[in-house]
C-alpha cells in the first residue's frame, strides 16, 4: 500500500464519519406531542400485551422510549435484569409486585416505580384482573 492509498483511504474514512455525524445530528427530536389513548394499538405478546407510544431523541435526551404494557394475572415483565437506562413505571389498573432494590414491592394504581441504573428489576402481576402500567425510559447523552 502506497502513501498517496494511505492518504486517501484516511480522508474518505473523515469524511463517511462526517456525514455519519450530520445524518445523526439532525435526527428529528421530539417535538411537544398528545399521545391519544385510542390511536396507541395494543400488540399482543407473551405475557399480555403492549403499547409502542414513542422511541425518539429530545431536546435534552439521546432517547426517550415510552410504551404501556398490560400483564396477564400471574405473568412477569420479563426476569429481572438492569441496564444503564433509568426507567419510571406507572401503574394504571391492577395490582403489581416489583423488584426495587434487591426486595419486592407491592403496588396499585396510580404507584410509581423508579428503577435506578444497572439495578437489577422486573415487575410481575400479582392481581386477578390485568395489570396496566406505562413505561418511561430514557437515554442521556455520553458525557
Amino acid at each position: 500500500m502506497t502513501r498517496r492509498d494511505l492518504v486517501v483511504a484516511f480522508l474518505s474514512a473523515g469524511l463517511t464519519l462526517s456525514a455519519v455525524s450530520l445524518i445523526s445530528a439532525r435526527a428529528e427530536v421530539l417535538p411537544s406531542t398528545l399521545f391519544e389513548w385510542s390511536a396507541l394499538t395494543p400488540q399482543p405478546n407473551r405475557t399480555g400485551e403492549v403499547r409502542r407510544v414513542v422511541q425518539k431523541p429530545t431536546a435534552t435526551l439521546q432517547e426517550l422510549e415510552i410504551h404501556i404494557t398490560t400483564l396477564r394475572p400471574g405473568e412477569e415483565s420479563h426476569p429481572p435484569h438492569q441496564h444503564v437506562n433509568e426507567e419510571i413505571l406507572i401503574v394504571k389498573e391492577g395490582q403489581v409486585e416489583a423488584l426495587v432494590n434487591g426486595e419486592l414491592k407491592r403496588g396499585g394504581p396510580g404507584s410509581l416505580i423508579f428503577q435506578a441504573s444497572n439495578q437489577l428489576h422486573n415487575i410481575r402481576n400479582v392481581g386477578s384482573t390485568p395489570a396496566t402500567y406505562h413505561v418511561i425510559n430514557w437515554k442521556s447523552p455520553s458525557r
